[in-house]
């Protein structure tokens, strides 16, 4: 049964998306950036209703009070499924979300990257992709954008080893930048490479925000510790339901009496 909803919730998923591009491309690049969020933030609630009906998914958003509301900031997510993508635009004022520029190139999907100013980056480039990506982000920056980079650059299976990149460490030294990292526990739900979504409470958590001034270090360190430690207690929180996913059962077995390590930059 749930290997059949999973197959329902995903073709809805892309049949729901493909319809509402379409349905939406004559309005959409002639409106204003910041009144055009609302098709893609209805696209995002579109996509919860869904995954709610077909699976039986349920919803808590925590630290909703750390969000800063008087500048703007970075947002560094923990990034496990495709849920938080679309998700994280329900509670961001005119988001610009770091991507890998493959996805320009993608139809529909492009032209509305292109239309929010989204900002891509070639991963393969080393330093130079890093130095366009901060020249990019410090303009969106200046506009009162708000950032949005995944620091582990992909998709990273629930319970797997952090690997943190150095890209979020740039921005935050070069754009002296306020950060507010967010854990997540949706990828027990909706594991990577996985044909199986189950139902239960998917968990995104806004964290206290990192302030600008700390070394690069030392601000590398305290962004992954907060993430991890966070993330690691969501998935626990998710191993301890009346329904667990295997998955959550699989790592709160595996790191029963173990304390949470984030790697070092």
């Amino acid at each position: 049964m749930i290997l059949f909803r999973s197959f329902l919730f995903i073709a809805a998923f892309y049949l729901a998306t493909l319809f509402q591009m379409i349905f939406w491309t004559p309005v959409f690049f002639f409106l204003p950036r910041k009144f055009a969020w609302h098709i893609p933030r209805l696209w995002a609630k579109s996509l919860l209703v869904l995954q709610h009906w077909l699976i039986g998914a349920r919803y808590e958003f925590r630290g909703l009070g750390n969000i800063p509301r008087d500048r703007h900031f970075i947002v560094a997510a923990k990034h496990q499924s495709s849920w938080e993508t679309y998700t994280g635009l329900l509670f961001l004022d005119d988001p610009s979300f770091i991507l890998k520029h493959q996805l320009m190139y993608v139809p529909l999907f492009g032209w509305y990257a292109a239309k929010m100013k989204m900002v891509p980056v070639h991963r393969g480039r080393g330093a130079l992709a890093l130095t366009d990506m901060a020249m990019k982000a410090r303009q969106q920056y200046r506009e009162d954008r708000r950032i949005v980079i995944y620091p582990e650059g992909t998709r990273m299976a629930a319970g797997a080893p952090p690997r943190y990149k150095y890209g979020i460490t740039h921005l935050y030294h070069e754009l002296d930048a306020t950060v507010l990292p967010v854990a997540v526990n949706s990828g027990v739900y909706w594991p990577r490479k996985s044909l199986m979504i189950y139902p239960g409470t998917i968990i995104m958590e806004f964290l206290p925000p990192i302030e600008p001034g700390l070394g690069k270090e030392a601000f590398a360190r305290e962004l992954e510790n907060r993430i991890e430690t966070a993330t690691a207690r969501l998935i626990a929180e998710a191993a301890a339901s009346d329904n667990p996913p295997p998955l959550a059962r699989k790592i709160a077995s595996a790191t029963a009496g173990q304390p949470v390590a984030a790697s070092q930059n």
